[in-house]
């Protein structure tokens, strides 16, 4: 093994450490690890950002703008309506709500449909007095078996197609993936459905956890008139640095400021909500210049000028492993946090000092544009206001979607390549008035981007430095005794295992060079390990780390860690399984 084998093993080991445990921004890590492969001379420039010439970062790049033109124009608003019903039995209520999410996650990206179907799902079942937990994680499971389906159903496809160019092969046409992977989304949603009434627990959702404890940790008071806060500032005033508690809203003449600055100042009758730890909000009581208000608690979340927000703390955002105070989160959002939800409770602790996780739900109260703010911003998988209505179906729905089903169509047919018909599709999305130029910008994930373009040097180190070729003999050595199958199995599960600590598109990236090492020192057919390695990637289904829909829908339905595991092991085993016997059926091993 030479000294370049060593290394690379090193520093992908390191960078598995890193996306694992979210030490930095997964495109930062990966990055990073091209470019120290590449001063260590392990790899050249042009092998290091390669990825960057290849198709696959930009139809993703693409891709996010038409998702982001659906998700702004409600064109699936008709089918969730259609879709979740007056409602049923759990099993039919899964079956209508499982079967659409995955056939549409087959042509759009995951993200924006768990991005809008989550909210309005939870919604739907706490009207109804069903259990919010039942169904999220089916949703995010959904949208994962139905974007193997097709090439564009989600990226770690594209990345497979990309290398296997980089590799000689052809690439991978827009429905070869369909013959493996409508099955597996066959069987994937019939486990769901059978199995998730029996094996997901009742938690109760953030949004609930809200409303039984908006109580016990908010109250309004009312400045006095001519007391000591009259005509003094928030600052001033003393209620800028409150010990346990912070100022969430001041109410003036049937006006409200959410999170009002230090500089506001103060009059005698403002009505000013305080939210925090009860002991503290009660202590409140004893301040000079403060009364009880006439109304004692905050009204529920439909005033005019404010409402509620639950927002989803993303892994690549700043606010990872700073606390709010560290993030100056009110300054910067224009917005207070209530409450912290985590693995399936609330934190209770002083909010102001407690460091942000990926995962994070954040109960917040803003004024009614946070969402636009940050809905595309990078620092939040997910925002949604609480108790506010579902989206219109625009006038422009149709264009969109018939822009969708041209890229479809086109690239399906042969007629254009994948990347000419996903920029196309974009640009006529922006020059049509659909998205303005700065919303296309922002639907952009510039993480996941670069996360891919950067991550075909790493699976380039691998194979140049022959650490792909050692790794692969360990795997003929262990199974070549079970036969051509038993290699493409054991190649399966540990892209599988390796998709639930980090990304699915990382996961692909290192299995795919030791998949098609393994492939050739046996002489079976590159193209079924190939197969096989873009659906394990996407199996993300026992941790809640391991792909993004998890994570959106893991604080909103109050689930904890487990909880993806008991629905999450049986699923990814029967994805394994019929992987392992359908892929050799449609390419022969």
């Amino acid at each position: 093994m030479t000294w370049q084998a060593w290394f690379t093993l090193a520093v992908v080991a390191a960078t598995v450490v890193m996306l694992a445990r979210d030490t930095v921004a997964p495109a930062v890590a990966v990055l990073g690890a091209d470019v120290v492969l590449m001063v260590a001379g392990v790899i050249d420039a042009d092998a290091a950002f390669s990825g960057f010439a290849n198709p696959a970062p930009l139809i993703v790049a693409a891709l996010f703008v038409v998702a982001a033109a659906v998700e702004k124009t409600g064109a699936l608003q008709p089918l969730v309506a259609a879709t979740l019903g007056k409602g049923g039995s759990p099993r039919g209520d899964l079956a209508r709500l499982a079967i659409p999410t995955a056939s549409v996650s087959a042509f759009l990206n995951n993200t924006p449909i768990v991005a809008m179907l989550a909210p309005q799902v939870a919604d739907w079942a706490e009207r109804r007095g069903k259990p919010v937990s039942l169904y999220l994680i089916p949703v995010s499971f959904a949208t994962l078996l139905g974007g193997v389906v097709t090439l564009i159903g989600t990226s770690t496809n594209l990345v497979v197609s990309g290398l296997m160019e980089t590799a000689g092969m052809a690439p991978l046409g827009m429905f070869e993936l369909t013959r493996a992977g409508l099955p597996v989304a066959v069987a994937g949603v019939a486990c769901i459905v059978l199995l998730a009434p029996r094996l997901l627990p009742d938690r109760r959702s953030a949004r609930r956890a809200l409303r039984d404890d908006l109580r016990e940790f908010v109250i309004q008071l009312e400045v006095a008139p001519g007391g000591p806060l009259d005509g003094a500032t928030v600052e001033g005033g003393g209620l800028r640095h409150l010990q346990g508690v912070f100022l969430a809203q001041l109410e003036r003449e049937g006006e409200s400021v959410a999170a009002p600055p230090p500089s506001t100042p103060l009059r005698g009758g403002d009505r000013l909500t305080f939210a925090g730890r009860v002991d503290m909000v009660r202590d409140l009581r004893g301040m000079r210049g403060l009364v009880l208000a006439g109304e004692r608690h905050v009204r529920p979340f439909d005033t005019a000028a404010h409402t509620f927000f639950e927002a989803v703390v993303s892994g690549a955002s700043g606010l990872v492993g700073k606390t709010l105070k560290e993030a100056e989160f009110r300054g910067r959002y224009l917005a207070a946090v209530l409450a912290i939800h985590r693995a399936g409770q609330r934190v209770n602790a002083k909010l102001g000092t407690v460091p942000l996780r990926e995962g994070d739900t954040l109960l917040l109260l803003s004024d009614r544009g946070f969402g636009e703010r940050w809905r595309h911003g990078g620092d939040f998988l997910l925002v949604a206001p609480l108790g506010g209505s579902p989206a219109v179906t625009t006038r422009q729905a149709w264009f969109v979607g018939l822009v969708t089903f041209a890229i479809v169509g086109v690239a399906g047919a042969g007629l254009l390549p994948l990347l000419h018909a996903s920029l196309v599709g974009a640009l006529a999305l922006v020059v049509g008035g659909v998205l303005r130029t700065d919303e296309a910008r922002q639907a952009v994930d510039l993480d996941v981007v670069v996360l891919i373009a950067a991550s075909f040097g790493i699976g380039a180190a691998l194979e140049v430095s022959g650490l792909a070729a050692m790794l692969a003999s360990g795997v003929v050595g262990a199974f070549q005794g079970m036969g051509p199958r038993g290699v493409l199995l054991a190649v399966t599960v540990a892209t599988t295992l390796l998709t639930q600590v980090i990304t699915n598109n990382a996961a692909a990236v290192l299995a795919f060079p030791i998949a098609m090492a393994t492939a050739g020192q046996l002489g079976l057919n590159p193209r079924a390990f190939a197969v096989a390695v873009a659906i394990a990637a996407s199996a993300s289904f026992m941790t809640p780390i391991g792909y993004q829909t998890n994570a959106m829908v893991y604080g909103i339905g109050g689930y904890r860690f487990g909880d993806f595991m008991r629905l999450g092991l049986p699923l990814s085993v029967l994805v394994i399984l019929v992987v392992t016997v359908i892929v050799p059926l449609f390419w022969p091993l």
